[in-house]
């Protein structure tokens, strides 16, 4: 019996990111493939690359020094690059790492073992296209192998919002939908294999347009509420979303739904207008607050999380404070916060930038606030039952691991009986740095 090909995947980036490298490991699979945990015994390591932030690229090819050394041990080691640096700098990677074997962008992975093939055939192979077809539909259904209890699911591709610091229209193209009955198909085939919660993942998910079952384009509320039929699921998160388009019913959905969950991620960036117009966010911070206002009003126990970017060009003091004051006034309980990166080829790229010192600064403030609030928030949930799905064991023995509808990770001691996968009622008794801990509620 022939030993199978070990493959290695080394993930960058967004939670797009991770379910595209589940689906090149099932679409390699078909060239007997199984994932291995150390690029040492691969015979193919690829690289799935997000191009989000500064010297993206550069990371890459510092990434793929590190294994000439192996390329010379095992000449037959295939060497791929899949992902937005793939997409944006393909020509590039060929030619200034000879050892590259494949370069691969993120519309086109599903093309995976043809590449592989001709790799395997001597010949450098370059698919950076924005093909036609629909790259789920080309990929084979998903193996019905056990997984863990939480899962990524794209349903939404590309942004049209062209967002002056950002290079995802043109690493991922135009926003594109995937049609309600694939959508429900690869649920169901989660299900089946131990999936209990599902995050529906689009660089816009709630810009969400696909084919309904009625055959008219459906809203992601729409979407949301069919999965909810689905026996056997009983959690719904969505993310990225944007401000514009958090429609009156995804907003309903978000009271009325019980599977959805009471955690949003909705990113504002900033909080100056004069700084929104100029990162084209076609948002203001009052119509910011307003969706906010509403979406707390349809569930008042909702976490909130979001994006900011500091240091954007010509920002000032005045600026900044105006940030500030959003987040006092919005109160975060989690937030991802970035100094601005130049992105060659984007409009903001060319305007004047602001002192790296300043923007430190600015970053260490806002992380600051951020971080406080993040910690208020999370010991107000001491003495609160909370529904928490179990993921995996603990690191003390007899503990067992698992995530809040609010997405907080939570801890619980003698609870190893429980089986990975299971929801259960916990009362949180203490907080701690990150995390909470808790202990089963007897039934």
């Amino acid at each position: 019996m022939t030993a199978p090909k070990k493959l290695f995947i080394k993930t960058y980036g967004c939670q797009m990111n991770v379910y595209d490298s589940e689906r090149m490991s099932e679409a390699l699979g078909e060239q007997g493939y199984v994932e291995t945990k150390s690029a040492d015994d691969a015979d193919m390591i690829l690289l799935n690359t997000c191009h989000i932030r500064e010297k993206a690229a550069e990371k890459v090819y510092s990434e793929l020094g590190r294994f000439k050394g192996l390329k010379t041990k095992k000449p037959d080691l295939k060497i791929g690059v899949a992902g937005c640096v793939a997409q944006a700098e393909g020509q590039e990677i060929m030619r200034r790492q000879p050892l590259v074997d494949l370069v691969v962008g993120p519309q086109s992975y599903h093309r995976l073992p043809e590449m592989e093939a001709k790799a395997g055939q001597g010949t450098k192979v370059l698919d950076t296209d924005f093909p036609e077809e629909d790259k789920f539909e080309k990929l084979k259904r998903r193996p019905k192998a056990k997984r863990g209890p939480s899962a990524f699911l794209t349903v939404q591709e590309g942004c049209d919002k062209f967002c002056a610091f950002c290079v995802v229209p043109y690493t991922r193209g135009a926003e594109v939908s995937r049609p309600v009955d694939r959508i429900l198909r690869e649920t169901q085939d989660l299900v089946e294999r131990g999936v209990r919660e599902i995050t529906l993942l689009g660089q816009n998910v709630n810009a969400y347009h696909g084919e309904g079952l009625d055959g008219n384009d459906w809203t992601l509320a729409q979407l949301i509420w069919e999965l909810d039929k689905v026996d056997g699921l009983e959690r719904i998160r969505f993310t990225t979303s944007h401000p514009n388009d958090m429609q009156d019913d995804l907003i309903e959905a978000h009271g009325n739904c019980k599977k959805l969950m009471p955690y949003l991620h909705l990113p504002v960036q900033a909080g100056s207008d004069r700084i929104l117009k100029r990162m084209n966010r076609s948002h203001t911070a009052e119509s910011y607050l307003r969706v906010v206002e509403r979406i707390r009003a349809a569930r008042p126990d909702l976490l909130l999380s979001g994006d900011f970017i500091v240091g954007f060009p010509e920002e000032t003091e005045e600026d900044f404070q105006a940030t500030l004051d959003l987040v006092e006034e919005v109160r975060y309980g989690t937030a991802y916060s970035f100094k601005y990166s130049t992105r060659p080829g984007t409009p903001a790229a060319e305007r004047a930038q602001v002192d790296p010192a300043e923007a430190d600064d600015r970053l260490r403030r806002l992380q600051a606030l951020l971080t406080k609030q993040q910690r208020e928030i999370q010991d107000s949930m001491v003495g609160r039952e909370v529904g928490v799905l179990f993921e995996k064991e603990g690191r003390l023995p007899g503990q067992m691991v698992g995530k809040s509808e609010y997405l907080h990770s939570v801890h619980v001691a003698n609870s190893d009986h429980l089986e990975i996968g299971t929801l259960a009622r916990v009362r949180i008794v203490s907080s701690v740095t990150n995390s909470l801990a808790g202990e089963l509620i007897s039934e």
